[in-house]
C-alpha cells in the first residue's frame, strides 16, 4: 500500500514539472520609448517630462492660460508640480523625466510604462535661452503594435511672462550672453494664454543668430518597447 501511494505521488510531481515547464511566461508590461532629438541650432532642453495616460489627459489648450505647474516648466525648466498634478491625476499611468540639457543636435530616449487602456503620452520640456518657451506633445495616441510614430513639435510660448530676452528673466549660467549670471528672476508682462512662440528677435540680450529657431524645435519618436 505504501509503494502504490509512494508511485501515484511521484507520478503526480512529474506531472506538475511538466505542466509547469509548458505554462507560458506571463507576457511583460508594455512600455513606450520616447526618444527626443533637439532640432534647433542654439537652444537647450531642460530635463524632460514624459506621460502615459489615457484620451482626455492634456497639459493645456491653446489660447487659454496655462496652469501654474506649466508655467513653471515653461519659466524655469523644472518638472516636478507638474508630475506630481499629473500623478495626481485620474487616468496617468506613469511619469518619467530626463536627467541633465538636451543640446542642440542630440536625443535621449525616456520609457515609461503603458498597456490596459493607457495608450496616450504628453512629452513637455523647457527651451532655454527662453523666458517662458517650451516644446510638447499634448495628450497624443501613442502607435499600436509593433509601429513606430514620429512626430514633431513647435515651440509653445506659455505666455506668463514678458519676451524680453534679458539674462535677469532666464534661467541658468548656460549660454554666453548672460555671462553665467542668469537669475531667472520673472517681470511677468506675458500674453495670458498659451500660443506659438515668436522667436528670439533681440530686443534684449540674447543674439538671434545664435538662438532663434524655425518651427518645428523637436522630433519625438515613440514605440512600444514590448
Amino acid at each position: 500500500m505504501k509503494r502504490t501511494v509512494s508511485v501515484v505521488i511521484m507520478v503526480l510531481l512529474g506531472l506538475t514539472v511538466l505542466i509547469g515547464a509548458q505554462t507560458p511566461t506571463a507576457a511583460a508590461a508594455p512600455r513606450f520609448e520616447v526618444t527626443v532629438t533637439n532640432l534647433t541650432r542654439g537652444q537647450q532642453f531642460t530635463p524632460i517630462l514624459v506621460a502615459s495616460h489615457r484620451a482626455g489627459v492634456r497639459l493645456f489648450t491653446l489660447g487659454s492660460p496655462a496652469s501654474s505647474e506649466v508655467v513653471t516648466l515653461a519659466e524655469e525648466g523644472n518638472t516636478a508640480p507638474l508630475a506630481v498634478l499629473l500623478l495626481s491625476t485620474p487616468g496617468v499611468k506613469d511619469i518619467a523625466t530626463s536627467a541633465g540639457l538636451l543640446d542642440p543636435g542630440q536625443s535621449v530616449t525616456i520609457s515609461v510604462d503603458a498597456g490596459g487602456g493607457f495608450d496616450h503620452l504628453s512629452v513637455a520640456a523647457m527651451l532655454i535661452p527662453t523666458n517662458d518657451g517650451f516644446f510638447a506633445l499634448n495628450g497624443v495616441e501613442g502607435p499600436l503594435g509593433n509601429q513606430t510614430l514620429t512626430l514633431y513639435s513647435p515651440a509653445y510660448d506659455a505666455g506668463s511672462e514678458r519676451n524680453d530676452e534679458l539674462c535677469a528673466s532666464i534661467p541658468g549660467p548656460f549660454f554666453a550672453e548672460c555671462g553665467g549670471a542668469g537669475s531667472g528672476g520673472k517681470p511677468g508682462g506675458g500674453e495670458g494664454y498659451v500660443h506659438i512662440h515668436a522667436g528670439i528677435h533681440g530686443i534684449g540680450d540674447l543674439h538671434p543668430a545664435q538662438r532663434d529657431w524655425r518651427n518645428p524645435v523637436a522630433q519625438i519618436t515613440i514605440r512600444r518597447s514590448r
